[in-house]
Protein backbone atom coordinates (compact mmCIF):
# COMPACT_ATOMS: atom_id res chain seq x y z
CA UNK A 1 0.00 0.00 0.00
CA UNK A 2 1.10 4.00 -1.05
CA UNK A 3 -0.43 6.50 0.14
CA UNK A 4 -0.47 10.46 -0.20
CA UNK A 5 -2.14 12.75 2.48
CA UNK A 6 -2.92 16.10 0.98
CA UNK A 7 -5.02 18.92 1.67
CA UNK A 8 -3.89 20.64 4.57
CA UNK A 9 -6.36 21.78 7.28
CA UNK A 10 -8.86 19.97 5.39
CA UNK A 11 -6.77 16.78 4.89
CA UNK A 12 -7.99 13.35 2.39
CA UNK A 13 -5.53 10.24 2.63
CA UNK A 14 -4.99 8.36 -0.78
CA UNK A 15 -4.62 4.78 -0.85
CA UNK A 16 -2.69 2.81 -3.81
CA UNK A 17 -3.83 -0.68 -3.07
CA UNK A 18 -1.90 -3.62 -4.69
CA UNK A 19 -4.34 -6.48 -6.15
CA UNK A 20 -6.08 -7.89 -2.82
CA UNK A 21 -4.92 -5.71 -0.44
CA UNK A 22 -7.35 -4.46 2.42
CA UNK A 23 -8.02 -1.18 4.50
CA UNK A 24 -10.18 -1.29 7.06
CA UNK A 25 -11.83 2.14 8.18
CA UNK A 26 -14.93 3.45 10.11
CA UNK A 27 -18.52 3.91 8.61
CA UNK A 28 -18.58 7.31 6.83
CA UNK A 29 -14.74 7.14 6.30
CA UNK A 30 -14.74 6.42 2.85
CA UNK A 31 -14.59 9.71 0.26
CA UNK A 32 -13.82 8.59 -2.74
CA UNK A 33 -12.57 5.21 -4.38
CA UNK A 34 -12.22 3.13 -7.97
CA UNK A 35 -14.81 0.76 -9.32
CA UNK A 36 -13.33 -2.42 -8.30
CA UNK A 37 -12.69 -1.65 -4.42
CA UNK A 38 -15.42 -4.19 -2.68
CA UNK A 39 -16.82 -3.31 0.45
CA UNK A 40 -17.55 -6.00 3.74
CA UNK A 41 -19.46 -4.38 6.62
CA UNK A 42 -18.40 -6.91 10.11
CA UNK A 43 -17.84 -6.76 13.57
CA UNK A 44 -14.37 -7.56 12.55
CA UNK A 45 -13.33 -9.57 15.42
CA UNK A 46 -16.80 -10.75 17.20
CA UNK A 47 -19.05 -8.44 19.20
CA UNK A 48 -16.37 -8.31 22.03
CA UNK A 49 -13.86 -6.47 20.40
CA UNK A 50 -17.36 -4.56 18.50
CA UNK A 51 -17.95 -4.02 21.68
CA UNK A 52 -15.10 -2.19 22.75
CA UNK A 53 -14.85 -0.42 19.66
CA UNK A 54 -17.90 1.41 20.53
CA UNK A 55 -16.75 2.55 23.97
CA UNK A 56 -13.47 4.18 22.42
CA UNK A 57 -15.60 6.04 20.28
CA UNK A 58 -16.16 4.36 16.84
CA UNK A 59 -18.92 2.55 15.37
CA UNK A 60 -19.65 -0.93 16.15
CA UNK A 61 -18.84 -2.34 12.73
CA UNK A 62 -16.05 -1.59 10.22
CA UNK A 63 -15.48 -1.60 6.58
CA UNK A 64 -13.48 -3.80 4.86
CA UNK A 65 -12.49 -2.09 1.39
CA UNK A 66 -10.24 -4.81 -0.98
CA UNK A 67 -8.89 -4.10 -4.21
CA UNK A 68 -10.73 -6.99 -6.53
CA UNK A 69 -9.14 -7.84 -9.70
CA UNK A 70 -6.11 -5.72 -9.49
CA UNK A 71 -4.91 -2.13 -8.52
CA UNK A 72 -7.28 0.03 -6.72
CA UNK A 73 -7.45 2.75 -5.41
CA UNK A 74 -9.51 4.57 -2.46
CA UNK A 75 -9.23 8.14 -0.35
CA UNK A 76 -10.33 8.93 3.78
CA UNK A 77 -11.47 12.40 4.60
CA UNK A 78 -11.25 13.73 7.86
CA UNK A 79 -14.53 14.88 9.97
CA UNK A 80 -13.19 17.85 10.99
CA UNK A 81 -10.28 20.68 10.02
CA UNK A 82 -7.36 19.44 11.46
CA UNK A 83 -4.53 16.59 10.34
CA UNK A 84 -4.06 13.44 9.39
CA UNK A 85 -1.17 11.33 10.86
CA UNK A 86 0.02 8.18 9.65
CA UNK A 87 1.99 5.43 12.08
CA UNK A 88 3.34 2.21 11.02
CA UNK A 89 2.62 -0.37 13.90
CA UNK A 90 4.22 -3.23 15.41
CA UNK A 91 4.78 -5.73 18.04
CA UNK A 92 7.19 -3.55 19.71
CA UNK A 93 5.95 0.00 18.50
CA UNK A 94 1.67 0.35 19.79
CA UNK A 95 -0.27 3.46 20.80
CA UNK A 96 -3.11 4.97 22.33
CA UNK A 97 -4.96 7.76 20.14
CA UNK A 98 -7.60 10.39 21.81
CA UNK A 99 -11.18 9.10 21.40
CA UNK A 100 -12.06 8.82 17.92
CA UNK A 101 -8.90 9.47 16.29
CA UNK A 102 -9.01 6.43 14.05
CA UNK A 103 -9.89 6.83 10.50
CA UNK A 104 -7.95 3.80 8.58
CA UNK A 105 -5.87 1.13 8.47
CA UNK A 106 -4.29 -1.84 6.92
CA UNK A 107 -5.50 -5.29 8.03
CA UNK A 108 -3.42 -6.47 10.33
CA UNK A 109 -4.20 -3.15 12.40
CA UNK A 110 -5.85 -3.74 15.49
CA UNK A 111 -8.20 -1.35 17.03
CA UNK A 112 -9.18 -1.54 20.81
CA UNK A 113 -10.50 0.26 23.67
CA UNK A 114 -7.67 1.30 26.04
CA UNK A 115 -8.32 2.72 30.03
CA UNK A 116 -6.21 5.09 32.15
CA UNK A 117 -4.57 2.83 34.78
CA UNK A 118 -5.31 5.42 36.99
CA UNK A 119 -8.91 6.85 37.69
CA UNK A 120 -8.58 9.90 38.44
CA UNK A 121 -7.23 10.59 35.30
CA UNK A 122 -10.15 9.62 33.64
CA UNK A 123 -12.41 11.55 35.59
CA UNK A 124 -10.14 14.79 35.35
CA UNK A 125 -7.28 15.04 32.73
CA UNK A 126 -9.82 15.88 30.08
CA UNK A 127 -9.09 13.02 27.23
CA UNK A 128 -11.58 10.45 29.13
CA UNK A 129 -11.75 7.88 30.91
CA UNK A 130 -11.62 5.56 27.81
CA UNK A 131 -9.20 5.98 24.77
CA UNK A 132 -8.30 3.86 22.05
CA UNK A 133 -4.87 1.40 21.43
CA UNK A 134 -3.85 0.62 18.44
CA UNK A 135 -1.49 -2.60 17.75
CA UNK A 136 -0.32 -5.24 15.20
CA UNK A 137 1.10 -4.18 12.62
CA UNK A 138 0.51 -2.06 9.38
CA UNK A 139 -0.04 1.60 8.79
CA UNK A 140 -3.04 3.25 10.38
CA UNK A 141 -4.62 6.61 9.53
CA UNK A 142 -5.62 8.66 12.44
CA UNK A 143 -7.44 12.39 12.53
CA UNK A 144 -6.25 14.80 14.83
CA UNK A 145 -8.16 18.56 15.66
CA UNK A 146 -6.10 21.36 14.05
CA UNK A 147 -2.30 21.39 13.38
CA UNK A 148 0.09 18.58 14.89
CA UNK A 149 3.07 19.46 16.98
CA UNK A 150 5.44 16.63 18.32
CA UNK A 151 7.85 15.74 21.56
CA UNK A 152 10.25 13.04 22.34
CA UNK A 153 10.55 12.40 26.23
CA UNK A 154 13.75 11.11 27.91
CA UNK A 155 12.55 8.57 30.70
CA UNK A 156 11.11 10.85 33.28
CA UNK A 157 10.77 13.69 31.47
CA UNK A 158 7.49 15.23 31.77
CA UNK A 159 5.19 17.39 30.03
CA UNK A 160 1.70 19.17 31.18
CA UNK A 161 -1.26 19.69 28.78
CA UNK A 162 -4.18 21.95 29.28
CA UNK A 163 -7.38 19.87 28.79
CA UNK A 164 -8.03 18.18 25.20
CA UNK A 165 -4.83 19.15 23.99
CA UNK A 166 -3.17 15.62 23.76
CA UNK A 167 -3.43 13.84 20.73
CA UNK A 168 -1.31 10.23 20.74
CA UNK A 169 0.99 8.84 22.61
CA UNK A 170 3.34 5.99 22.75
CA UNK A 171 2.12 3.08 24.84
CA UNK A 172 5.53 3.71 26.86
CA UNK A 173 4.13 6.94 28.40
CA UNK A 174 2.40 7.12 31.52
CA UNK A 175 -0.40 9.72 32.07
CA UNK A 176 -1.65 11.28 35.02
CA UNK A 177 -3.73 14.41 36.21
CA UNK A 178 -2.24 16.91 38.46
CA UNK A 179 -4.25 19.72 40.45
CA UNK A 180 -3.62 23.78 39.20
CA UNK A 181 -1.62 24.63 42.06
CA UNK A 182 -3.27 27.21 44.07
CA UNK A 183 -7.16 28.88 44.80
CA UNK A 184 -6.62 31.82 43.14
CA UNK A 185 -5.75 30.14 39.57
CA UNK A 186 -8.05 27.28 39.74
CA UNK A 187 -11.23 29.61 40.61
CA UNK A 188 -9.83 32.76 38.21
CA UNK A 189 -7.39 31.09 36.48
CA UNK A 190 -9.76 30.38 33.12
CA UNK A 191 -7.09 27.07 32.94
CA UNK A 192 -10.23 24.92 34.85
CA UNK A 193 -8.78 22.49 37.91
CA UNK A 194 -6.69 20.14 36.27
CA UNK A 195 -4.13 19.73 33.64
CA UNK A 196 -3.20 16.42 31.88
CA UNK A 197 0.92 15.12 32.65
CA UNK A 198 2.68 12.80 30.26
CA UNK A 199 5.38 11.41 32.01
CA UNK A 200 8.36 9.83 29.31
CA UNK A 201 10.19 7.50 27.90
CA UNK A 202 8.37 8.38 24.26
CA UNK A 203 6.50 10.07 21.30
CA UNK A 204 4.18 12.28 22.07
CA UNK A 205 1.45 14.35 19.71
CA UNK A 206 -0.39 17.39 20.30
CA UNK A 207 -3.27 18.93 18.87
CA UNK A 208 -3.81 22.81 18.07
CA UNK A 209 -7.67 22.88 18.25
CA UNK A 210 -9.60 20.26 20.25
CA UNK A 211 -13.46 20.21 18.80
CA UNK A 212 -14.29 20.28 22.16
CA UNK A 213 -12.11 23.55 22.70
CA UNK A 214 -14.09 24.65 19.43
CA UNK A 215 -17.69 23.46 20.60
CA UNK A 216 -17.36 25.48 24.19
CA UNK A 217 -16.30 28.78 22.03
CA UNK A 218 -19.20 28.12 19.95
CA UNK A 219 -21.62 27.57 22.09
CA UNK A 220 -22.75 30.97 23.54
CA UNK A 221 -23.54 32.08 19.83
CA UNK A 222 -26.36 28.90 19.32
CA UNK A 223 -27.49 29.54 23.07
CA UNK A 224 -31.99 29.84 22.38
CA UNK A 225 -33.58 33.27 23.29
CA UNK A 226 -36.62 31.58 25.13
CA UNK A 227 -38.50 35.33 26.09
Amino acid sequence: MKYEITGETLPVVICKLDAEETMITEKGSMAWMSPNMVMETSTNGGIGKAFGRMFSGESFFQNKYTASQGPGVIAFASSFPGSIKAFEVSPNQEYIFQKSAFLAGEAGVQLSVHFHKKFGSGLFGGEGFILQKVSGRGTVFAEFDGHTVEYDLQAGQQIIIDSGYLAAMSTTCQMDIQMVPGLKNMLFGGEGLFNTVITGPGHIWLQTMPISSVASALKPFFSLDTK
